[in-house]
């Protein structure tokens, strides 16, 4: 009798148990390495299907930094352990355990396959496309009179992952600030990493084909490359004014109301660039997404997310005044090929970019004068502190002097003759 009652017991868990295992779809529907499955709470799994036929499901967020486990690879480290590796800063996650090498844990399920039909034990309701928010303000954010601030819209554009809502939403803040309706520049915690669309394949930086524009295929590689670009410079703007907003110089002075009113119009200029990429990318019949992008030039915003003169001297001193220099040959590229309107939008992005490279060169020059420092130096040390090697040649020197970096500069920073 006691055994028949343990045996009640265990079959009424079971039972219990198999409550939570969601039918997610058939095995063919998976044939994917990896398949995000949406919550609507917001903890979504991803489904990986190993090359030996088996499945396995983990949270998809990295808990470092919340990466995209679903857009990670499979690595086998050999005797039958597997693990998924995270593609924003290559934290490994066991598929079995969920155990990361770095010390990490991220919650793993079970899995099974019955009939050829894939079961996840989990109580959340789960499905193959993501869940759609409930919008009560015809699309647009209503805030209370308290977080209309220049900080909460930079921050709520930041995590904004439609590029185009992203852009549509920039140039409406730079014109309420502008006309004066938004007053504050308040405070708010900016997040991470910019938020992303799901559809993007994200890949190494050294891994991205941007072409050499000799045929469209190619153009559109490189027009791609450089839209992927200005959406990170246009997070990378309202970042900076978020981050920095509360910042006291050694003075004990806050920044002047018009450091945000300069990076808010660097915002725009962003935007305005994007939209312009963009349009032309579907005039050559492709679109944004088509090919993969890279994350590369955030991992910059993160090396200097502690230091706003770091910020200024390697995002805007640095990265944009590099736009300067590879802007001749890319424009050539175009111009050989006839692709006239292309070069009108390389045209636009460049003399916008001189006053970006002047921007971040006036701001920092004010902020090390207030605080009694050298300039050139602290430049030179910051950069040889937060930037991997030497700036290479050749530069445009006509287009870095009109924006105010002359060669002092930069020529102390090339790698010296052998």
């Amino acid at each position: 009798m006691d055994h028949f009652e343990e045996d009640l017991v265990a079959a009424l868990r079971e039972i219990v148990k198999d409550g939570n295992w969601q039918c997610v779809g058939k095995k063919c529907d998976f044939d994917s390495p990896c398949t995000k499955l949406y919550s609507e709470d917001g903890e979504h799994i991803v489904l990986v299907h190993t090359e030996d036929d088996r499945f396995w499901a983990m949270d998809s967020s990295c808990p470092h930094e919340g990466g995209p486990l679903d857009l990670g690879d499979i690595e086998d480290l050999g005797d039958g352990k597997r693990v998924l590796v995270c593609p924003w800063h290559h934290f490994d996650f066991c598929l079995e355990t969920g155990a990361s090498s770095m010390g990490l844990q991220n919650q793993v399920y079970e899995v099974r396959v019955v009939q050829d039909m894939i079961y996840i034990n989990t109580q959340n309701e789960l499905c193959l496309s993501p869940i759609p928010e409930t919008d009560t303000s015809n699309g647009k954010a209503i805030p209370s009179p308290s977080e209309d601030t220049l900080c909460f819209w930079a921050t709520k554009i930041l995590c904004t992952p439609d590029p185009k809502e992203k852009v549509a939403m920039t140039l409406e803040v730079q014109e309420r600030w502008n006309s004066g309706e938004i007053t504050e520049v308040g405070q708010a915690t900016p997040p991470v990493q910019p938020s992303r669309k799901e559809n993007l394949t994200v890949l190494q930086p050294g891994k991205i084909k941007r072409g050499k524009g000799g045929t469209q295929a190619s153009r559109i590689a490189l027009l791609h490359s450089l839209a992927n670009i200005e959406q990170w410079a246009i997070d990378l703007s309202w970042d900076v004014i978020a981050r920095f907003s509360s910042v006291r110089l050694d003075t004990g002075e806050p920044l002047p109301r018009q450091f945000f009113s300069d990076f808010v119009k660097v915002a725009g200029d962003e935007a305005k660039h994007y939209h312009l990429l963009e349009t032309r990318i579907t005039e050559l019949d492709s679109f944004f997404g088509a090919l993969p992008v890279h994350n590369g030039l955030w991992q910059s915003a993160t090396d200097t997310s502690h230091d706003l003169l770091a910020r200024l001297a390697i995002v805007h001193m640095v990265h944009e005044a590099r736009g300067l220099d590879v802007h001749p040959q890319t424009l050539s590229r175009f111009a050989a090929q006839g692709d006239c309107s292309s070069v009108e939008v390389l045209e636009v992005i460049y003399q916008d970019e001189i006053t970006h490279v002047a921007a971040g060169l006036r701001w920092f020059t004010y902020i090390c004068s207030q605080e009694e420092r050298d300039c050139l130096s602290t430049f030179h040390d910051l950069v040889k502190q937060h930037f991997k090697g030497y700036l290479k040649p050749p530069f445009n020197t006509e287009g870095r002097k009109t924006a105010g970096m002359t060669e002092e500069w930069y020529v102390p920073l090339v790698k010296p003759p052998s």
